[in-house]
């Protein structure tokens, strides 16, 4: 027996499936105690659930964010780089409201750059003037920036921009540079950006003394690669663009004339730029070449004598908490190819160079795709499994171990997964077997539907994932350190944070307000998918699950009405009508 799975008193673990489990003992329900009916399968979200005893049910922590990392950061925007500018740690998490000091405007330069630059920096004192008592806080506007309660809430792109600048003394907040670099894609192209960034960080040492720019450049040097190592670490399939690559290149030539310590962090940091994309690649090509697997066999559907010959996922593996553990693997293994900015450009506006070809050009959301593909393959493998078996009792084994390896991905903290498996058995092919439905002991399987009730935006499955966070911020295992959100309903709340507010004020200026609030959720995002699979990798199990072929929804459909035939004159004529499509469609092929 595998070892048991984080909350195993709430949940006991479920046997293997070798033989059939209609009498196995069902586990007492972590959501509800003794004294509560059990609700029927009509009323299952009207019953009266304890918060207490949900695992994942604890009080919401109140600090206004979590990560690892954002305790770390300084609550001064303006500091100096550490000993080491060219350490790369993990991407920085902005606060609620990050605490971007308005101290900018004590740098000292002798840059010449525009008038509204030139506010960001000097007019401090004309500044503190501005500031007005505002509600509860303070607000105050620096040059063409404005701050409420120390934090930045809004400001012209051209002031965003220059905050981003380095200058020898002054290095922006990570929080800002993650925030920044994030959501600039909003308003114009991360080559643009770069481009800019790169021109003004150069510019700004200029003095008309050909030596004294030597000597200024090669004290903002290490400053200038520190940036661009946090934008290739955090952001690097920007770098697949090809006019970023040659700016990269460009800039390293630069940064060679004037000190080779910088130089030689910029050689390393495009190295591991190189490795990533090549990764990157690699990842696509396997991805692409496992559909294509998925897809080899006909798409018509065999008879239910040639489906008993068919290898099933019973065959393939019998233990729901090993299923529930290469499950993870995918989930993790895809979540880890998904780059922050893809949550962005989803919604982004369209590139006006976007008929631009280039070697590193492709698909901005291709991996943010390729994973919400995955769920509803796994909803379709499962609704699949289900239909193929010829026999009532053989169904019903399947319909139960699913059950089973759904709750176990609910203890690990694969919330994917499990919304995946009860999508599928909820699809009408699955649903309309009663017959096999009345031989499955349906209780576990009405407890995990309340934690994914979508009532309420989700607000059962909103507390568990805020449980499962807080394990993984004070675990003890890699295992408790896993966290898979439901993945589309994470890119429902970007969508409509994005949609909800926006972008631009009246005045012109971006709201910064909104941007760190994207970058608050997908930060979040970034701290779960770090997490390294503990489980060990059965690779015949994850085979099977990555390409095994599944039906479509027609196939789905007909191969349910030949489970159990139809009940009435509808369902009659559309099994006929779905026969007819399927022949037509198997001999135009």
């Amino acid at each position: 027996m595998p070892p048991t799975t984080p909350y195993a008193g709430k949940f006991s673990s479920c046997a293997p499936y070798g033989n059939n489990n209609n009498n196995h003992p069902q586990p007492q329900s972590p959501y509800r105690s003794n004294s509560v009916p059990k609700p029927g399968r009509e009323n299952v979200y009207n019953g009266a659930f304890s918060a207490a005893d949900n695992p994942y049910d604890v009080p919401q922590h109140h600090g206004a964010y979590r990560s690892a990392s954002v305790s770390s950061v300084t609550a001064k925007e303006h500091r100096y780089v550490s000993e080491n500018p060219y350490s790369s740690p993990p991407p920085h998490s902005p606060r609620q409201h990050s605490t971007s000091c308005p101290g900018r405007a004590y740098r000292h330069t002798t840059s010449s750059s525009s008038g509204s630059e030139q506010s960001c920096r000097n007019n401090n004192a004309t500044a503190m003037a501005k500031a007005r008592l505002y509600g509860h806080g303070i607000t105050a506007s620096y040059g063409e920036m404005c701050y409420h309660d120390n934090s930045l809430v809004s400001a012209s792109l051209e002031a965003l921009i220059q905050h981003l600048v380095p200058t020898v003394d002054y290095y922006p907040d990570r929080s800002y540079v993650f925030t920044f670099l994030l959501s600039s894609r909003l308003f114009l192209h991360p080559y643009e950006l770069m481009t800019r960034v790169c021109h003004l960080c150069v510019e700004q040492q200029r003095s008309g003394d050909a030596l004294l720019d030597k000597i200024r450049f090669r004290e903002v040097a290490p400053k200038l690669v520190q940036l661009l190592t946090e934008w290739t670490e955090t952001f690097p399939y920007d770098f697949r663009d090809e006019r970023m690559m040659r700016c990269l290149k460009d800039m390293t030539h630069h940064v060679a004339r004037g000190d080779e310590y910088s130089w030689r962090a910029m050689q390393q940091m495009t190295q591991r730029l190189i490795k990533r994309l090549s990764a990157l690649g690699q990842y696509e090509e396997a991805v692409a070449a496992l559909n294509a697997v998925a897809m080899e066999r006909p798409a018509s559907l065999k008879s239910k004598q040639g489906s008993a010959q068919r290898n099933d996922v019973l065959s393939v593996c019998d233990d729901p908490f090993v299923l529930a553990q290469q499950l993870t693997h995918i989930e993790l293994d895809r979540l880890s190819f998904i780059g922050p900015e893809e949550f962005i450009q989803t919604f982004a506006m369209k590139d006006p160079l976007e008929n631009h070809k280039g070697f590193f050009r492709k698909r901005k959301t291709s991996n943010l795709e390729a994973y919400v593909n995955w769920f509803n393959r796994l909803s379709y493998l499962v609704a699949t499994e289900i239909c193929m078996p010829v026999k009532k009792k053989h169904r019903a084994r399947i319909i139960e171990f699913f059950i089973d390896v759904a709750q176990e991905c609910f203890n690990i903290g694969n919330f994917n997964s499990l919304m995946a498996i009860i999508t599928g058995m909820n699809m009408s092919p699955v649903a309309r077997l009663k017959k096999t439905w009345n031989k499955v002991n349906t209780d576990k399987f009405e407890i995990l539907e309340h934690q994914m009730d979508p009532s309420s935006n989700f607000s059962n499955y909103r507390t568990a994932l805020r449980g499962a966070t807080q394990r993984s911020e004070t675990a003890h295992s890699s295992q408790e350190k896993i966290v898979i959100p439901f993945f589309s309903l994470l890119i429902k709340d970007i969508y409509f944070l994005n949609e909800g507010c926006a972008s631009r004020l009246p005045n012109g200026h971006i709201n910064f307000e909104k941007l760190w609030e994207l970058a608050k959720q997908v930060s979040e995002f970034l701290v779960w998918r770090q997490v390294i699979c503990p489980f060990d990798r059965d690779r015949r199990i994850l085979q099977y699950l990555v390409t095994t072929p599944v039906f479509s929804e027609d196939e789905l459909h007909l191969a349910s009405y030949e489970s159990e035939g139809p009940e009435n004159n509808m369902e009659k004529d559309s099994r006929r009508s779905l026969r007819s499509s399927l022949l037509h469609r198997e001999n135009r092929s």
